[in-house]
């Protein structure tokens, strides 16, 4: 079975011009899930932080976390790969 990736989302136009994610400033504030853990569809798997808002990264599917690709005060952009589900 092919495992699937959470990404980082696409920056909404509100993060764009305040000028913190626009400029790349969003980073991993706090990871919730460790290899091997169990997660829900819609449960939360980690948080980003920007120069003004935290945001919670759910997971789109039920799985099994397999990697963790980022570690807390990682830098992170659009796209990146953040964790890993079987």
């Amino acid at each position: 079975m092919p495992f699937k990736e959470i990404r980082m989302p696409k920056f909404p136009e509100c993060w764009e011009t305040c000028g913190c994610c626009g400029q790349g400033e969003v980073s991993v504030l706090e990871i919730l899930v460790a290899p091997g853990d169990r997660v829900a569809c819609d449960e939360p798997v980690l948080i980003l932080e920007t120069g003004k808002v935290a945001l919670d990264i759910s997971s789109p599917w039920a799985g099994i976390v397999q990697e963790v690709l980022v570690a807390e005060g990682d830098s992170v952009n659009e796209g990146n790969v953040l964790v890993t589900l079987l």
